[in-house]
């Protein structure tokens, strides 16, 4: 027992009492281990929570992979597709435009156009040889290259287009990554310029712009193919997945035009507006039993197939794009319509007044100075004097009416675009002066289409035909305008016309009857008539006994010594209409020229007096 208790006290006295320096140092490192050694504890759920966590999106992942790999596989499928398949697009090839006889105008020929796809070309250009492809494509390699640069991102940019497919070939040849080939189709016109403004063009992308290739447009582009097909990164077709469309060739379209007489009427006009240095000129030729467009030539020329010449005063077809006052070629309409009336007949006797006559505050002059002439040399001489008298025995308003019912003042509805209607006012008083000038084509306007369509009442017995620019299957709907007898009586003055003692000698042709009526009206600019500024026509058909054409010729300001109807449009007329008769077979009908005419045998009666129907003035 004692010796417990010293233990115990013995301990305390060694625990209590100060300890020297080797036993702080121990102490302190026993202190230190203890402290390292003591695990903080931390709560169960934070483990649980992180594990949660993890196990979620691991399976999100798993669940994911397994619904696009297996449920829906169309995800992936539609990303890859979006990346490397694509929809190419086959262009038609456009359809040809033909004469009325089979003759090709305008047909599409196969080229290439050469793309590159840029980031391909970027990458491999150090091995491609590009100085080659510059030369082939007439460009400089650093053109090639700043190229593709600016425009990096894109997945298809043309290079050049419409090349020849031996070019192409050569091109493809040289192997050259993100560099293809697409076949496309040129417009090419083997007339050139002799249809050039009746035809148009087309842009580089086969689109019809003017002319018969806009007016047809939509039969003539057919519909382009798409397939789908899969690419590689370098923009190459690798294989033909589907076709979407199959592709649809555009339809060919038939015109009226007879290529021949075309031809006849471009060498004709475009010699005329030289030799007579004219501003422009046009022609047309309409058949004139069935008021189809046999050609329809201006000048100067426009050849479709070179581009640098695409500027609208090239390419404005002013057979029916430019309006005219007509002059005298409208006198046959006044005199038949008097002629209708009962006023007057061909043998009624006018004073011309020796040239000039006073209307009102006007005065209206004729070229020759005539006293007392027959309505028949009204026409054959063409005197403003005694057209203006005789239009003033009608109703005010009759020429106006009968103008219009000849189509003037309305187009002629043909496909082609640009066509102008011209100018006939419609008045509720009609001055003296008006009603005068309109006898003899002044105060209204007129293109060179709408003239020649006026002429059809002529060739048809009186009824107007409606104009074609494609051939007709059965006979065209036409509109009575005046009486057969009338017609007959006005168509015999117009072969006078042409006679030596009429203003258009220069019209006939041998071995047929013409008949024609010139015309030479002063031009207005600036709203003023220009004294040394002339329209030249001539409208006239042939033969006269059975009308088989119809052709009038327009020369806009003649800047030579001859500037009359007679003496420039005439002389076009008669040489189109030869070549063009004996083109179509026509059987001659000439009289001898020592047989009087029927309509100079008719006997001349006492004068009319036509003065209380015309207001007299001052000069």
């Amino acid at each position: 027992m004692v010796a417990r208790k010293d233990v115990k006290s013995t301990s305390k006295i060694v625990s209590t009492s100060k300890p020297n320096k080797a036993q702080s140092s121990s102490k302190a490192t026993a202190s230190r281990r203890s402290s390292a050694d003591v695990v903080i504890p931390v709560s169960t759920w934070r483990y649980k929570s992180i594990g949660f966590i993890f196990f979620c999106g691991f399976a999100g992942l798993i669940v994911r992979a397994i619904y696009l790999q297996v449920i829906d596989t169309e995800y992936l499928q539609e990303q890859g597709n979006a990346r490397y398949l694509r929809v190419q697009k086959e262009m038609p090839a456009r359809g040809m435009v033909v004469d009325r006889n089979g003759q090709p105008l305008a047909i599409s020929t196969p080229v290439d156009s050469i793309w590159m796809h840029p980031a391909s070309l970027l990458k491999g250009q150090g091995t491609a040889d590009l100085n080659a492809l510059a030369k082939l494509l007439g460009t400089s390699k650093q053109s090639i290259i700043e190229r593709a640069n600016a425009r990096a991102s894109k997945q298809f940019v043309y290079l050049k287009r419409h090349i020849p497919p031996a070019v192409a070939a050569q091109i493809e040849a040289l192997d050259i990554n993100g560099i293809n080939s697409l076949r496309e189709y040129k417009r090419f016109y083997p007339a050139g310029p002799v249809v050039g403004h009746l035809l148009g063009f087309t842009n580089i992308d086969n689109k019809g712009q003017e002319g018969v290739e806009l007016a047809f447009d939509k039969v003539l582009k057919g519909k382009e193919g798409r397939t789908v097909v899969l690419r590689n990164n370098a923009g190459q077709v690798v294989e033909y997945v589907e076709q979407l469309e199959q592709v649809q060739h555009g339809e060919s379209v038939a015109l009226s035009i007879d290529a021949r007489i075309q031809y006849l009427a471009y060498r004709q006009l475009q010699s005329a507006a030289e030799q007579h240095g004219a501003a422009n000129a046009s022609i047309v030729v309409l058949d004139a039993k069935t008021g189809e467009v046999l050609a329809m030539v201006s000048a100067p020329d426009f050849n479709p197939n070179d581009r640098s010449e695409l500027k609208s005063a090239r390419f404005r077809n002013r057979a029916i794009a430019d309006a005219f006052e007509p002059g005298s070629t409208m006198k046959p309409f006044s005199v038949a319509m008097a002629i209708e009336a009962g006023a007057v007949d061909s043998t009624t006797l006018i004073d011309a007044e020796h040239g000039r006559y006073a209307i009102g505050g006007s005065t209206v002059t004729d070229t020759k100075k005539l006293d007392e002439i027959t309505v028949s040399e009204v026409i054959s001489k063409s005197s403003n004097i005694g057209a203006a008298k005789i239009a003033m025995l009608l109703k005010p308003r009759a020429l106006y009416n009968t103008y219009r019912e000849l189509g003037f003042g309305e187009t002629n509805k043909l496909p082609v675009p640009g066509e102008q209607k011209g100018i006939l006012a419609n008045r509720k008083q009609w001055r003296p002066i008006e009603q005068a000038t309109l006898s003899y084509g002044y105060g209204l306007s007129a293109n060179t289409l709408q003239l020649a369509r006026a002429y059809t009442s002529l060739t048809n017995d009186g009824a107007l035909l409606p104009v074609s620019l494609t051939p007709l299957e059965e006979a065209p709907r036409a509109k009575r305008v005046f009486d057969p007898s009338t017609v007959a009586s006005i168509n015999r003055m117009l072969e006078n016309a042409v006679s030596d003692e009429g203003t258009a000698p220069k019209a006939r042709v041998e071995e047929y009857r013409v008949a024609g009526k010139t015309g030479t009206a002063h031009l207005v600019v600036n709203g003023q008539y220009q004294d040394d500024s002339y329209m030249s026509l001539f409208a006239g058909f042939a033969p006269a006994s059975d009308p088989d054409l119809i052709i009038v010729v327009a020369v806009n300001d003649p800047r030579g010594i001859d500037y009359y109807g007679g003496l420039v449009a005439a002389p076009v007329f008669s040489a189109v209409m030869s070549g063009a008769l004996r083109m179509r077979g026509v059987v001659p009908d000439a009289i001898q020229r020592d047989e009087p005419k029927p309509e100079l045998m008719i006997s001349r009666p006492s004068s009319v007096d036509l003065s209380s129907t015309v207001t007299r003035g001052g000069l």
